[in-house]
């Protein structure tokens, strides 16, 4: 299954280690957010206004402890499926 073929509750991967770009309230700027490989849940998807050709995907990763983090904005190439991803 491709990543923009998920819906909102579906399970994803990080595809890469993801870093606060400074627009998550409450966590430092730069600071990592999901390392790679860490799972999570799709909440919503949307568009930019600046970019409606590109899907936005509202994602919530687990933290060590295996509660939800913060909801985050991901582009389909920050995400790999449940059926890609190849770690535990």
């Amino acid at each position: 299954m491709l990543v923009t073929d998920l819906q909102p509750g579906d399970v994803v991967y990080a595809a890469a280690t993801l870093r606060n770009d400074g627009s998550l309230p409450g966590v430092e700027a730069d600071s990592i957010i999901a390392e790679t490989g860490r799972r999570g849940v799709i909440i919503n998807s949307g568009h930019l206004e600046d970019e409606p050709a590109r899907v936005l995907y509202l994602v919530r990763f687990e933290n060590d402890d295996r509660k939800l983090g913060p909801p985050i904005g991901c582009w389909p190439e920050e995400l790999t499926g449940e059926t890609e991803h190849n770690g535990p």
